[in-house]
């Protein structure tokens, strides 16, 4: 905290935590598929149970073939996805000596104050109650459904080609332009189109009630949408919100893909500039500490179910990493101890060819569901 009690992250020049590490293996497909969960996945991070203070942890394993693993922790309080790329691209050509790019600024930002400095008097004009926070409930965790008693969560890659996406944007046109939609613009975004898919297909693997409600929580990026002022170039932080997309069971998977992503595309249009702004006055009005709020990101979450979140990193090249030894070939998302049941990351795929590939936790006993529907374009659970 600082002197007037807000929170505040202190600048001290003490670095960050860096571990090399060895590993007595070579990084084969086999090996790849150990290290997507668990412990084994753990242990390609710096530990941080000894209550770790840096800002940044990075472990740099080396494979006996030659292969090297990045693994970076970093608070998202602290940075989102397109800081993070940001720092990773800008260390990868100073591993080989060369030039910073231009597109990666050398000033970082790092005022917060300025930048997101509440309006006064506040002008909170959106309910963020249920939103961005919620209620304490004590050490209460396990997300919004059921957890599976002896039920593993496991991570399936689905990887869409850049004619599978076509494909699906294909759809949504098609059916805009016909009848009372065609006055609807076209709604042909990767990440929006994806997203409808992933949720109408794991909603039906997951056998829900039809008058279940279910809702997406999908990321939405500030950086472009705020204003006055405009979020610099070289912020190094977290402009990251959520829009929530919410419908019954029943509609997700008796309406058309075009109807799904309508609705996630109007979701996502409502939290613009003003939007923004209205988190900023609320999240400093004082109200979250005196109703006792907290983030409805839970990290302790072991199930969304019955809802999805979805994370992009589709605007990152990942692919064009380069730590002297070519482009990376393997990624694996970061959860905070174990994968989430339903917590989805979509990015371009390091084929670099236009195709996406989407990382899927889901519970082992829907995984097959899961697997018999994520390529049909008419999502069922049979």
């Amino acid at each position: 905290m600082d002197g007037t009690g807000n929170r505040a992250i202190v600048l001290n020049d003490a670095g960050a935590r860096y571990v090399e590490a060895t590993a007595d293996a070579e990084l084969s497909s086999s090996v790849v598929l150990e290290l997507t969960t668990g412990a084994n996945l753990l242990s390609l991070y710096p530990p941080s149970c000894d209550g770790a203070k840096e800002l940044l942890l990075a472990q740099v394993t080396r494979f006996r073939c030659g292969s090297i693993i990045v693994g970076v922790s970093v608070h998202h309080r602290v940075a989102d996805g397109h800081a993070i790329w940001a720092f990773l691209f800008a260390w990868g050509q100073a591993t080989r000596g060369v030039r910073i790019d231009d597109s990666i600024p050398v000033q970082q930002r790092h005022d917060r104050l300025s930048l997101f400095a509440p309006r006064d008097p506040p002008q909170v004009k959106f309910d963020h109650r249920g939103n961005e926070f919620k209620p304490h409930v004590g050490d209460a965790s396990g997300g919004n459904g059921a957890a599976h008693a002896g039920d593993e969560v496991v991570i399936h890659r689905v990887h869409f080609s850049k004619e599978w996406i076509m494909e699906l944007k294909s759809q949504s046109q098609a059916a805009a332009s016909e009848g009372a939609a065609a006055t609807a613009r076209p709604y042909t975004t990767t990440l929006q189109c994806v997203a409808a898919h992933l949720w109408r297909c794991i909603t039906a693997a997951r056998g829900l009630d039809g008058n279940q409600t279910t809702r997406m929580r999908i990321a939405v990026n500030g950086r472009s949408r705020m204003k006055d002022p405009r979020v610099p170039v070289g912020y190094t932080g977290n402009a990251v919100l959520w829009a929530w997309p919410t419908t019954t069971a029943r509609e997700l998977g008796r309406q058309h893909i075009r109807e799904t992503v309508e609705l996630i595309s109007r979701e996502v249009a409502r939290i613009d500039d003003a939007y923004f702004r209205s988190f900023i006055d609320f999240a400093g009005s004082g109200a979250v500490e005196k109703e006792q709020l907290v983030p409805t990101a839970d990290s302790l979450e072991l199930t969304l179910s019955p809802n999805v979140e979805v994370d992009s990193l589709l605007g990152i090249p990942f692919y064009d990493m380069d730590f002297g030894g070519a482009r990376p070939f393997f990624f694996v998302p970061g959860y905070s101890t174990v994968p989430v049941d339903g917590f989805i990351y979509v990015l371009q795929s390091f084929e670099g060819d236009g195709s996406v590939d989407a990382y899927v936790p889901l519970f082992s006993t829907t995984i097959e569901a899961f697997k018999r529907c994520c390529y049909s374009l008419q999502p069922t659970a049979s």
